[in-house]
């Protein structure tokens, strides 16, 4: 029988929501998902301005928080590893139809919740067919830098690391 444990969210976004993590912390992926980091190591890297997380920390282990690169309040993108905004607002992504209606913040809240367990099966294959997808980038990013030149497409490298590829040593 499986460890099975449900959690009940109560942030800005979402009052009672539950789900149930089913398999183990960071383990059993869909063998086509094999994320370069962790949630964890993109808080401590610096992603998404530092305002991806800052209301609902309590759903997550604390160790993912300790370092972790989080504005206060309004958006910082100095807190980003390449220090540079590489997203778009919230409303373009459900304007596009990106949002799943179980997770409001995006991409980074399905791998959240995925990375800590939770399994949706059609909404876990669209997913990892967006990231799969966005491997492009760090095709771009080879073909048109010098290996470790952090100067070179600093939003495209920003925009990897919030999708779980490490940019840092293309």
């Amino acid at each position: 029988m499986k460890n099975e444990a449900e959690v009940v969210v109560n942030d800005r976004m979402q009052k009672g929501y539950r789900y149930t993590r089913a398999a183990p912390m960071g383990r059993a992926f869909d063998p086509d998902f094999e994320p370069e980091l962790t949630p964890a190591e993109m808080l401590r890297l610096g992603v998404f301005c530092g305002k991806y997380m800052t209301d609902c920390a309590a759903e997550f282990p604390a160790s993912w928080f300790k370092g972790a690169k989080l504005a206060p309040h309004d958006p910082d993108c100095s807190l980003n590893y390449f220090g540079v905004r590489a997203s778009v607002p919230l409303r373009v992504w459900i304007e596009k139809g990106w949002i799943h209606p179980d997770d409001p913040r995006g991409w980074f809240q399905w791998y959240c919740r995925y990375y800590s367990g939770r399994r949706m099966p059609d909404e876990d294959r669209r997913q990892i067919a967006r990231w799969r997808a966005f491997r492009r980038h760090a095709a771009q990013v080879r073909k048109h830098c010098e290996p470790g030149d952090p100067f070179c497409r600093p939003k495209q490298r920003q925009a990897l690391l919030q999708w779980a590829y490490d940019s840092r040593d293309i």
